[in-house]
Order: structure tokens, then C-alpha cells, then sequence
């Protein structure tokens, strides 16, 4: 039964159940693709032409859980509510979620307390819908204390404004992104990929240039000035969800009706993989005042030997997670003082209860 498992900074994603939505390409990465349904991925509105939508709050308010919500629902995508890892074909991906106002999402999310974890699986356009879903699902699930929270996405793209907006949402609500293979994540889902605390990949992601909605450009130069303030934007965004700039630099180099799929080494240069750069030291300095610096800098030697000993195990999730789980004890985890800080602490929990260790795995360790 395949399972999604929290490993840090090392993350690993093998085969999962989920098929590949038509118009998509399965190439590989790295080459310039060509697709008639990609040329509407990526685009900027002027704000006001943009449909209104509620403003998000910094974080999710918990002090008001009564407080009433405006009105709004999905676009184009439908999420569905899962309170496991498992994405078998018996298991699915869960139950649809009917609509956005508070009382529905929360009936959705409401049988998850008794596992503590949410996964929530998306299809479909990064749209303003979208951007309500990112932090209604947050507001209720803190408000429920479900703290081990993933965002399945299979999207091909969608509204630079929404997706951003998205974005800062889940950057302050501790989201693990996840796009499993067979799923894609183009063009504008991309700013929603970098917003996680980790990202998980093992489907496509693909970049290319925005377009501007009603745009009034009859030259390259004016063209460019419209542009210009909106890039601005993706890099300042880009920046503080520690990703370079780099990739907005890249994707301005191609046609918008063309599609760049990124390598894996790629992705790890650009910071769109693994643990987001910028929340990894929120979390030390956090981790340093709450556990001290005996157990900061244990817990980054068994990141470096988990990247270096468990990681290049290869195919087989539960191996890698065996792995790490007999490393973990060879640097002193789960630390007494410090449990629900120590690496793979998720694991310990009977939600993601790990496979025993095999031998062949763990041998000279």
C-alpha cells in the first residue's frame, strides 16, 4: 500500500496510483514541450478586472471559529478530503468536498481528528477558488489541532495573482506539498509548489512565460513594461519562500504556448525540492531556543547522513523510511526533552506507523 512519508529534508517519492490528466505531457524532463492547452497556464489580471475575493489573513484566526465566512467556491478543480496517506484504488482519494462556507469544511475535515493528519487532493486550475480553499482548510484544520497536513496537487497552471495569494496562505499554515507521479504541476502551480514547508515531486513541473490579460501592448517594449511590475512580484515572492530568482528569469525565456520541464537537478538547484530553505530556519532558530544546541546540531547530522545513507536506497519508500528510522538512533532520537521535534517524529505516530528494518537496508549503517 503505497504511503506518503515526512522525511525531512530528503524526501523521497516513488509510484503512486494517480493518473495523468488528457492534454498533459509524460516526456521527460528538461526539453521544451509543445501543448494547445497550455497556452491560458500562466496568466496575470489586472486587479480590476480580478474577481473579488475575501482578503487572506496572515494566519488562520482561531479566536473566532463562529465567524462568518463570504461567500465563495471552487472554479475549475475539485479537492477531495482524505485523513490517511493511503491512495490505493480501494482506498481513492477520498471524499469530494461539497462546498467552501465554514460548516462544510469543517464536516470534511471533522473525521481526520482521529488520525491528526489531512491530506487534501486537488485537480484543477490555480484559480481565485483556489486561493479560498488554501486558507479555509487551514482555519479549520487548526481549529481541529490537525497539524501533519498535505496538499496533493495535479494542476496545470492557472492566475499568477491567485496562485501567489494561495501561496502566502500556505506558507504560514504547514503544508508538505506533494506532487506524486502521474501528477502535474505547470506554470503557476509552480508559486504554489514553492510555498510548502517540504516539497515532495516525483510528476512534472514545467515553467513558461505569463501572459497579461487584456494587455494593450502593440510592441516588445511595452510588452516588457507591463511585465515588469508583475515579475517583480513573483521574484519578491519567490525570494521569501526561499526559492531563486533564477527560475522567474528562466521561465521569461519561454513561449507562453511552449511548456520547459524542469530537471530534477533543477528543481534542487532552484529550491522548488525538498525542504523550503527559508522555513528550515525558522524552524532552527525556533528548534534552538526550545531544544537547545546539543539537539540542533544532532538533528542536522542525521539529515546529512540520512541524505547520504538512506536517500540513494533508491526505489523503495518504505526501505528509505526503514532506513532512517534505525539512523535515527544513532544520534540520540526521539530526544526525551524534545519528542515532536526529532527527525521523522511523524513516523512515531500510529498514523504513519513505519515498516520494520530490513536487514538489507540497514546492513553497515
Amino acid at each position: 500500500m503505497p504511503k506518503l512519508s515526512w522525511l525531512l529534508a530528503c524526501c523521497l517519492l516513488l509510484s503512486a496510483c494517480g493518473g495523468q490528466p488528457p492534454g498533459t505531457t509524460s516526456a521527460e524532463a528538461g526539453p521544451m514541450q509543445r501543448s494547445a492547452n497550455d497556452g491560458d497556464h500562466l496568466v496575470s489580471i489586472d486587479s480590476a478586472e480580478a474577481p473579488p475575493v475575501a482578503s487572506v489573513p496572515a494566519k488562520p484566526v482561531r479566536e473566532d471559529p463562529n465567524a462568518p465566512w463570504p461567500e465563495a467556491k471552487l472554479g475549475l478543480g475539485q479537492a477531495f478530503i482524505s485523513c490517511a496517506t493511503d491512495y490505493t484504488a480501494e482506498q481513492g482519494d477520498g471524499a469530494a468536498l461539497a462546498a467552501l462556507d465554514r460548516d462544510s469544511v469543517r464536516t470534511a475535515l471533522w473525521p481526520c481528528r482521529d488520525t491528526g493528519l489531512l491530506r487534501v487532493r486537488y485537480q484543477g486550475k490555480i484559480d481565485a477558488g483556489f486561493a479560498e480553499l488554501a486558507w479555509r482548510l487551514a482555519a479549520v484544520a487548526d481549529e481541529l489541532d490537525l497539524h501533519r497536513r498535505i496538499l496533493d496537487l495535479d494542476s496545470s497552471g492557472g492566475q499568477v495573482e491567485a496562485a501567489i495569494r494561495a501561496g502566502d496562505a500556505i506558507g504560514e499554515a504547514n503544508w508538505t506539498i506533494w506532487v506524486r507521479e502521474g501528477s502535474i504541476c505547470h506554470s503557476a502551480c509552480v508559486f504554489v509548489l514553492a510555498a510548502g514547508d517540504n516539497r515532495l515531486i516525483a510528476g512534472k513541473v514545467g515553467i513558461h512565460r505569463m501572459m497579461r490579460i487584456s494587455s494593450k501592448a502593440t510592441s516588445r517594449a511595452e510588452l516588457n513594461r507591463e511585465l515588469h511590475e508583475v515579475y517583480g512580484n513573483v521574484k519578491d515572492y519567490l525570494e521569501r519562500n526561499g526559492v531563486a530568482v533564477a527560475a522567474a528569469d528562466l521561465m521569461m525565456t519561454v513561449p507562453n504556448r511552449s511548456l520547459r520541464l524542469l530537471t530534477p537537478d533543477e528543481l534542487k538547484e532552484y529550491g522548488l525540492d525538498g525542504t523550503n530553505a527559508v522555513q528550515d530556519d525558522l524552524e532552527r532558530i525556533r528548534q534552538m531556543r526550545k531544544c537547545g544546541d546539543d539537539f540542533v546540531r544532532r538533528k542536522d547530522a542525521f539529515l546529512v547522513a540520512f541524505d547520504q545513507s538512506c536517500k540513494p536506497v533508491g526505489a523503495d519508500l518504505e526501505a528509505v523510511n526503514a532506513c532512517g528510522q534505525s539512523l535515527k538512533q544513532r544520534y540520540g532520537f526521539p530526544d526525551e526533552r524534545c519528542p515532536d521535534e526529532s527527525p521523522l517524529a511523524e513516523n512515531d505516530a500510529a498514523a504513519l506507523e513505519p515498516p520494520a528494518p530490513r536487514p538489507d537496508v540497514t546492513a553497515g549503517l
